[in-house]
């Protein structure tokens, strides 16, 4: 049961989703939330092992990989719920939508960052619609270090190349693909966790 209900609509949060996030590396999923410590629904998503509440598309590359034959949560290996504070800190919104915007840069060879694209306040735009979904009252949780001392950190100023983080990811190396760096954000509020994920790769 969804308990908080923002204004963002089906149509336009996928869109958006997709203009957004669709051709880089990324997962972005969100499922019900039913434990007072909302790590056991995120940890649900990563899982896949939930449905998204509202039936909205998910973004998912490694759902039908055969990597997950070896590693059922490919590519993440997340920690214990019991370890998320240690792994996770909290952002404000702006933070969070800034995390979200540079999701759509490339961590090796990205030649055009958010911050210098003619279409950055767009990309800041459909970031803003994607969390619009967790309402007002949301809190925002990244695996980025920079935010330890700093709950606004500029992501879009650093990039995802300038961005450090506790790695979620597997360190198994199948099919081929090494994955060397992630940057995470999730959004919660009384019904929901979005789950959103930013992959290295090579």
């Amino acid at each position: 049961m969804v308990l908080n209900v923002p204004s963002s609509s089906r149509s336009s949060w996928e869109a958006a989703a997709l203009r957004l996030l669709d051709d880089s590396y990324n997962f972005a999923a969100t499922g019900p939330r039913l434990h007072e410590d909302w790590a056991h629904d995120v940890l649900a998503v990563l899982h896949r092992s939930v449905p998204d509440p509202r039936g909205w598309v998910r973004l998912d590359w490694d759902r039908e990989n055969t990597a997950r034959h070896t590693v059922p949560d490919y590519p993440f290996d997340p920690p214990a719920a019991s370890e998320f504070p240690k792994w996770l800190y909290p952002l404000e919104a702006e933070g969070a939508v800034a995390a979200l915007a540079v999701m759509t840069e490339e961590w090796q060879a990205e030649f055009s960052p958010v911050r210098s694209r003619p279409d950055r306040d767009a990309v800041l735009a459909d970031a803003r619609t994607l969390l619009d979904r967790y309402g007002p009252t949301a809190s925002y949780w990244t695996n980025a270090t920079a935010a330890a001392s700093d709950p606004a950190p500029d992501f879009v100023a650093a990039g995802l190349q300038g961005t450090e983080s506790h790695l979620f990811l597997t360190g198994e190396y199948i099919n081929g693909l090494d994955l060397f760096d992630d940057l995470g954000l999730i959004a919660v509020n009384d019904g929901e966790v979005g789950v959103f994920w930013s992959f290295g790769a090579y």
